[in-house]
């Protein structure tokens, strides 16, 4: 495939880039997001066959006027949790860590208030029982990894693990996180730059070197729309302080984001900063088996592993929607007529898995298609998972390849 080269005028910008004819209706909607969906700055990436041939980005990168330029990252929160999981399935592949055994083999101080028999993947697939921190998080909390760790370690169970799931929304980023670094022998953020983005030529980090700085993108809250119909987990959110979905938005040490201490941090759940390149690159090898172009991350009964469903519910004791989750990766999520559950489905082909970030970003591997995908964007939208940006985007890059339909709840060809 040629991809031919864009320049297009969009309201508040210009879209650049690269994009192959095939996709021409994919740039049609990224264009419309700035048209018409409110976008500010933002970029879109897909490999077909492990090459290249969607690489857009556009827009402005701050309210300032400073244009979202080809080399503009930004964080993509809970996105960071693909290369957080991928870490751990490579090192399960090496036989360091088995994913089968207790926690306790690797971390007896976790074992305990509940926790004894929680299991590897129980972390992986948020069903460990430890959604959120009940103890005030200190100001600041979120950059200090070992006292993170050791609040995560003595917190008594909310339920007996592998018994029922519940997003671990930020604190995935200590539990497993903890068990590479014990593991590895070294942090999650520096095995992820040693063994997956330096291989690859990633521009992704987890833990930002201080020269990226200038090149990032300020996030842009989400504005709250008083007319919007509330979720179930916004209504829980507002009327119950001691609830987990409380717990996880509220009681988090009043970490800002886009500073440059958590920037500097490495919060494997939350603060991976790149952009839609770096992240489709990670999921082109994935997409192609787990090897490709002489870097090897994965074996294919790795690769089949870490994408099956490995729990799903009807109700996330955190989302407070259905919810289906693979080895530390999301699956397709449809939940378009769950009431009071607005921009809370993810919809990907059954074959995909990947994850989204806060606000509205997402990148995945789709091994059937040989497709990796990528948005990311720095004006957040509301709701627990996608909004119409994101997922018409993905919509656009299925239809493309010939996919007719959405309607089963992933899509089919």
């Amino acid at each position: 495939m040629a991809a031919n080269t864009v320049s297009r005028e969009v309201k508040g910008g210009r879209i650049e880039g690269t994009c192959d004819p095939k996709f021409s209706h994919l740039l049609d909607e990224f264009a419309r997001n700035f048209d018409e969906r409110g976008e500010v700055g933002a970029s879109l990436a897909l490999t077909l066959e492990g090459e290249k041939v969607v690489d857009l980005w556009g827009g402005l990168a701050s309210r300032d006027g400073t244009p979202w330029r080809e080399d503009t990252i930004s964080i993509i929160f809970s996105c960071t949790k693909g290369a957080l999981a991928l870490c751990a399935h490579m090192l399960a592949e090496r036989g360091l860590l088995d994913l089968d055994a207790p926690v306790a083999r690797y971390w007896p101080e976790f074992a305990v208030n509940g926790k004894e028999n929680a299991t590897v993947s129980m972390m992986l697939d948020h069903s460990v029982g430890v959604p959120h921190i009940r103890e005030t998080i200190k100001p600041g909390g979120y950059c200090d990894w070992q006292y993170m760790v050791d609040l995560v370690a003595k917190e008594q169970a909310f339920w007996e693990p592998g018994t029922r799931n519940g997003y671990h929304g930020v604190t995935i980023a200590w539990t497993v996180g903890e068990l590479i670094r014990r593991v590895a022998g070294k942090s999650f953020g520096q095995f992820f730059q040693d063994e997956v983005a330096k291989p690859l030529g990633l521009d992704f980090w987890v833990g930002l070197p201080e020269d990226k700085e200038p090149r990032v993108a300020p996030m842009i809250a989400a504005q709250i729309d008083p007319a919007a119909p509330l979720s179930r987990f916004t209504k829980t959110l507002i009327s119950d302080p001691a609830s987990i979905p409380a717990l996880f938005l509220l009681n988090g040490g009043n970490a800002e984001f886009n500073s440059r201490a958590v920037h500097a941090a490495e919060i494997g759940s939350a603060n991976g900063i790149t952009n839609a390149r770096g992240l489709a690159g990670m999921y082109a090898v994935l997409a192609m088996g787990g090897s490709h172009k002489g870097v090897h991350l994965v074996s294919p009964d790795t690769l089949a592993r870490m994408s099956r469903v490995s729990m799903a519910t009807h109700d996330d004791a955190t989302l407070l929607i259905p919810s289906r989750f693979a080895l530390g990766f999301m699956k397709s999520m449809d939940n378009r007529k769950v009431p009071d559950a607005p921009d809370s489905s993810v919809i990907m082909s059954d074959a995909a898995f990947g994850h989204v970030g806060m606000g509205g970003s997402i990148g995945f591997a789709d091994p059937e298609a040989r497709m990796s995908f990528a948005y990311t964007m720095n004006r957040m939208g509301m709701g627990i998972l996608l909004n119409d940006r994101g997922q018409s985007v993905i919509d656009a890059a299925y239809r493309s390849l010939g996919y007719r339909s959405n309607e089963s709840g992933v899509w089919l060809q």
